[in-house]
């Protein structure tokens, strides 16, 4: 099995920024890792893919030019470092990852194998 722990989630005003990070754990699992967000009554939405292998992202337009993915190979952790926040930003932000194959055009939740548990992110105006 895989074990994906999010943290960094907290309370930020608009315009701040905050970090989150997932380390991933257990059996391997593909390059092939992302973040979702799920506003409340919502299902869960893509924010951002990476390749752990070659590093290639990929955003929604929504997060484009403020949010960015990235990786540590040797910690096996995740981080999506969000700037320029805003109210609609808040939501509960889920880390997962594909258990085979895939690509960094993975956003659809389906697709995804493994998740953590979540972390809330808060954006107050």
């Amino acid at each position: 099995q895989v074990q994906l722990v999010e943290s960094g989630g907290g309370l930020v005003q608009a315009g701040g920024s905050l970090r989150l990070s997932c380390a991933a754990s257990g059996r391997t699992f593909s390059s092939i890792m992302g973040w979702f967000r799920q506003f409340s009554g919502k299902d869960r939405e893509f924010v951002a893919a990476i390749s752990r292998s070659s590093g290639s992202t990929n955003y929604a337009d929504s997060v484009k030019g403020r949010f960015t993915i990235s990786r540590d190979s040797a910690k096996n952790t995740v981080y999506l470092q969000m700037n320029s926040l805003k109210p609609e930003d808040t939501a509960v932000y889920y880390c997962a990852a594909v258990r085979m194959g895939g690509n960094i055009w993975y956003t659809l939740a389906s697709f995804y194998d493994y998740w953590g548990q979540g972390t809330q992110v808060t954006v107050s105006s």
